[in-house]
């Protein structure tokens, strides 16, 4: 079992420095922006009013940088995709200052760990950044630093073009909303149905703005086995299975999201949309044997509403046999294996995968930015 685990790692390993090796002439895509919650967050709640923190050890561990603010061990799977594009990793939007943003031009992480579609999902624990915000910080990317690194409009035109962004933002509008009947009345309003559309809607929204600020190559990744994180495994007597109930919710939401994907590629001229299919990806990676440990995370984790690590609790030493780092987030081996799915194979994108997207022409000879209002 522990040598089937190695073998994961090693293996994207060999990757990694191959890609590495050829992203020393030029990166496959120029940039990489990344949109989302605590799954993708690399230190954009540090400095919030909020109890979603997770800039201490033993988060981090195994990264060279130490804690950061990530929500896993090491490497979220934005880190694993920012590698294999050539690029750097993306900073957090939050974490720079006014000068180092406007030397940046690699991509940023506006990233909020339990920010959600809606601006009130995962506020009750304190301040997120709303995908919303999201989008307008990246507004300001665009009007303040970029803008100070290209000559012109249509130069920054270019360079939103060939970039990349990764948007995985949905589950805190369940988790710290719609399924917290207690605090929100949102599953009293809607159906699960109407809820799911409701969100997507939400999301349509500030997809046609990323399109209208420059965003052509977009990656969108759907919920994940939300029922079957030990939050809620482990929770009202689940024994250690999923909670279908959960996953039902999920269902509805993950069902909708392709067929928006679809509206969005035939309205918008140039537009390209990867649906990412965490659920069934997910599914894999929970049923997958190099994972002995699927609903027991690798920390000890507080009984509190956040239901993250203690601080300077020790965390388990075999990381790449346990799917989950805390009561939510996934190890960075999973990460790991997520990552690799989406860029160069087809088991967890459609209809193409990240590195097949990068190498896409533009379609249109000259696109202009166009004014958002």
């Amino acid at each position: 079992m522990r040598k089937s685990s190695i073998s994961i790692v090693f293996l994207l390993g060999l990757l990694l420095r191959s890609l590495s090796a050829k992203s020393k002439e030029e990166p496959l895509a120029p940039a990489l922006y990344a949109f989302g919650d605590s799954l993708v967050d690399s230190g954009n709640n540090n400095g919030l009013p909020t109890l979603n923190k997770v800039n201490y050890m033993p988060h981090g561990i195994d990264s060279s940088m130490g804690p950061q603010g990530d929500s896993t061990n090491g490497k979220t799977v934005v880190d694993f995709i920012a590698q294999m594009l050539g690029l750097p990793f993306a900073p957090p939007y939050l974490g720079l200052s006014r000068a180092q943003r406007s030397q940046i031009i690699t991509g940023v992480n506006y990233a909020s760990g339990a920010a959600g579609i809606l601006p009130e999902s995962g506020r009750r624990m304190g301040k997120c950044i709303s995908l919303k915000e999201q989008v307008d910080y990246f507004q300001s990317t665009i009007e303040m630093d970029l803008a100070r690194n290209f000559k012109d409009l249509e130069a920054i035109s270019d360079h939103l073009s060939k970039s990349i962004f990764f948007i995985s933002i949905e589950s805190n509008d369940y988790i710290n909303n719609y399924l917290q009947p207690d605090y929100y009345n949102t599953s009293r309003q809607y159906s699960s149905q109407k809820f799911a559309g409701f969100l997507m809607h939400h999301l349509s929204e500030q997809l046609k703005k990323l399109y209208k600020l420059g965003a052509r190559k977009m990656v969108i990744f759907e919920i994940g086995i939300l029922g079957c994180i030990p939050s809620f495994t482990n929770a009202n007597n689940s024994n250690g299975t999923c909670v279908e109930e959960v996953n039902k919710f999920v269902f509805e939401y993950n069902r909708l999201l392709p067929v928006l994907l679809k509206k969005l590629k035939s309205d918008l001229f140039g537009s390209f949309f990867i649906h990412g299919q965490a659920f069934d990806s997910g599914l894999n990676v929970y049923q997958n044997p190099c994972f002995k440990y699927t609903n027991i995370p690798c920390c000890i984790v507080n009984h509190n509403e956040t239901k993250l690590f203690i601080p300077g609790q020790a965390p388990c030493k075999d990381r790449d046999q346990h799917l989950f780092w805390d009561s939510f987030h996934p190890t960075q081996a999973a990460n790991a294996k997520t990552a690799a799915g989406c860029f160069n194979q087809s088991t967890t994108c459609s209809p193409m995968n990240i590195q097949q997207l990068a190498l896409i022409k533009k379609d249109n000879p000259h696109f202009d930015l166009i004014e958002v209002d």
